[in-house]
């Protein structure tokens, strides 16, 4: 695998002004980092198909989760870790089964509050941030616009970007006066998705369920038998604590307790993914970023200004 056609460097995707021009030179424990995306095949396979995330009420983790390998850093210096989500355009779509394809239905429809989820080992060393993949399998998706648990807030039926920034902490007293120095942003367009409350997409289904550990309950010895199939499913997770596999259960036998029962009726398949087998600690998502002894490390984020919409396309090739 070449290093150089699968990662992405600073000077690549230096973050954008209003005005689309790039800002001046990035401080030097910046401007060297690259990051490398982390089961790119798997990603673009989705993204031929065109990737579909739940959005839930509760939340929903997204599967494949970002992840990203970052090589560059400072290994003294520390940083922190957080991601965002830009929409790709301004239209809601909907999806054509007859041709199994997207539609625009519309314009977009008002923004949902802009968040930032802040990586839950933040801040930490380079030197900690490049020995190991850095994960986000702590993010969760709503489309819940009263949500108050930090999860990120979007849209059903409307595509976006997902945004990977990394945040030089500076400890000079005036650091704030040169924020957009401090930090560096990374998008890779293969994970762009569609944000639905159920798939609409059999391939998408089928794809989750083959390379979806959580999801192995619904293999089959026949990978051709999901072709064709209509009948909905129906997900059985056990009570939390409880690391059981999957198991599914014909919708007329009733349905389940967990989290992970059918919602909406559709005529694909209906998988939706990740039971809540592990329980991770709450995420660390919002404005302030604070030390594992609660101290508080950086006022609100307000300062770092990030493009809140999609001018700094950038290839991970």
């Amino acid at each position: 695998m070449n290093g150089l056609e699968l990662s992405q460097s600073c000077e690549l995707l230096q973050c954008c002004t209003d005005g689309g021009s790039l800002l001046s030179i990035k401080a030097p424990q910046v401007s060297g980092v690259r990051v490398q995306l982390e089961m790119q095949a798997l990603w673009q396979q989705f993204d031929q198909l065109g990737t579909e995330m739940i959005v839930t009420k509760s939340g929903r983790r997204m599967f494949p989760t970002f992840q990203v390998r970052i090589s560059g850093m400072d290994p003294a210096a520390e940083y922190v870790l957080l991601m965002d989500f830009i929409p790709v355009d301004d239209k809601r779509y909907r999806y054509a089964f007859h041709s199994s394809s997207w539609l625009v239905a519309g314009r977009a429809d008002v923004a949902a509050p802009s968040r930032m989820h802040f990586h839950p080992d933040s801040p930490a060393p380079g030197a900690q941030w490049m020995k190991q993949t850095v994960s986000f399998d702590t993010l969760k998706l709503t489309n819940n616009l009263l949500d108050d648990n930090g999860h990120m807030i979007l849209n059903s039926m409307h595509r976006y970007q997902p945004r990977f920034h990394v945040v030089y902490v500076d400890p000079a007293p005036n650091s704030h006066l040169n924020a957009y120095k401090n930090f560096c942003s990374f998008s890779f367009p293969e994970t762009r998705f569609m944000a639905v409350t159920a798939y609409q997409n059999h391939r998408i289904t089928q794809l989750k369920i083959a390379s979806n550990p959580f999801a192995k309950g619904f293999r089959t010895t026949d990978p051709q038998g999901w072709e064709g199939n209509t009948s909905p499913l129906v997900v059985c997770c056990p009570p939390e604590g409880r690391a059981e596999g999957l198991s599914t259960k014909p919708k007329e036998q009733g349905s389940c307790s967990s989290k992970t029962s059918l919602r909406q009726k559709s005529s694909v398949p209906v998988l939706e993914e990740e039971c809540e087998l592990f329980h991770h600690g709450k995420d660390s998502a919002g404005l302030a970023v604070e030390r594992k002894d609660e101290s508080s490390l950086i006022t609100p984020a307000s300062f770092l200004h990030f493009p809140s919409y999609w001018d700094c396309a950038g290839s991970s090739h």
